[in-house]
């Protein structure tokens, strides 16, 4: 087959579009045709490589997979050849207590396809367990069920799971032109919140406001926290939805109001921050980290993208060969909401 993969960390161009063995798969195995691939930042940091992860090379990379059945495992049951598909991009051991109790994304064995030790969808064929595969809504694209996995599963798991958003309270959404934030928006707004976004342009941040965003906050030329509080009457917001990490971080615990909830689940502008801990505890305050989301989030994710209350939003789309190409516009944020290759 063909596959676009890495033999070295580095830049872009590392990325080699080349021939690579086709996936042999396991009695409990999907084999799947994969007809698009959205791009995530954790493609960019695999490809780069970070401190104390060993990633296996060649790597191909690409956690959101939409395409069709080309073939099955031995004791595979629920699914047919021919079927449209999209993937559920994590995989747990299925036995352990988290697993068992619905939240295998606490599992310790979890890893995510085309992550750091799974190849993924940046290829014509992706081997993935039956359990991870459910159907593809009908009239929905490739290209559209693509862009929902891995963002919508994890703001999901932030904002529904953690923050436990409710009606009325005010939801600050950092980022909101990415594909986290652009579905952060949208669930925070489904579950009834204010929703007020943060972008790096008045672009972006109308097309934020064009997905239910009540309020936009530019952080190039205003003061994030100084416009947070003329926005809530100085009380500051019930939930902060964060990705960003770094110095953006330090800035965001002032902006909670009393009893407020920070959830965070990245760190693209750095992973080490300080913070006043008065804060947390004379405001009880609560931060909380994030890690993707379960499977059975994304029935519920898919559920309300058929009823047409969430929306997966597409910005352009790349043949799979121009995979490095793409990611440099990535890395440049030339991006509102997903990027997505197609084979």
């Amino acid at each position: 087959m063909k596959a676009v993969r890495f033999h070295e960390h580095g830049g872009p161009e590392v990325l080699r579009y080349e021939d690579a063995p086709d996936p042999v798969i396991a009695p409990h195995e999907v084999l799947v045709r994969v007809k698009a691939c959205a791009l995530n930042h954790l493609d960019v940091w695999t490809r780069k490589g970070m401190p104390g992860v060993k990633v296996p090379l060649p790597h191909i990379s690409g956690c959101d997979i939409a395409g069709e059945v080309a073939g099955l495992g031995s004791i595979v049951t629920r699914i047919k050849t021919g079927q449209p598909v999209v993937v559920s991009p994590g995989i747990s051991c299925g036995q352990c207590a988290h697993c068992l109790s619905g939240r295998d994304n606490l599992c310790r064995s979890y890893e995510i396809i085309g992550g750091y030790r799974i190849d993924g969808g940046y290829a014509e064929y992706v081997k993935v367990p039956e359990v991870n595969i459910l159907p593809l809504p009908e009239g929905m694209t490739f290209e559209a069920a693509a862009a929902i996995p891995l963002t919508f599963l994890t703001a999901w798991n932030m904002l529904v799971t953690l923050a436990r958003v409710r009606t009325g309270e005010d939801v600050l959404v950092m980022g909101a032109g990415s594909g986290v934030g652009s579905a952060a928006v949208q669930i925070a707004k489904l579950f009834g919140a204010r929703v007020i976004a943060t972008a790096s342009t008045e672009d972006k941040l109308e097309k934020a406001k064009g997905l239910g965003a009540d309020e936009g906050i530019d952080y190039t030329t205003q003061d994030l926290v100084a416009e947070v509080r003329r926005l809530t009457a100085r009380r500051g917001v019930d939930v902060i939805f964060e990705h960003v990490g770094g110095p953006v971080f330090e800035k965001l615990i002032p902006a909670l109001a009393a009893g407020g909830r920070l959830v965070t689940c990245g760190a693209t502008a750095g992973y080490l921050v300080q913070t006043d801990l008065r804060y947390l505890f004379m405001r009880q305050v609560a931060i909380m980290g994030a890690h993707m989301g379960s499977k059975a989030d994304l029935f519920e994710i898919m559920r309300e993208v058929e009823r047409g209350r969430l929306k997966p939003v597409v910005d352009r789309v790349f043949p799979l060969k121009e995979a490095s190409e793409a990611q440099r516009v990535m890395e440049d944020r030339r991006v509102f909401g997903k990027l997505v290759l197609v084979t």
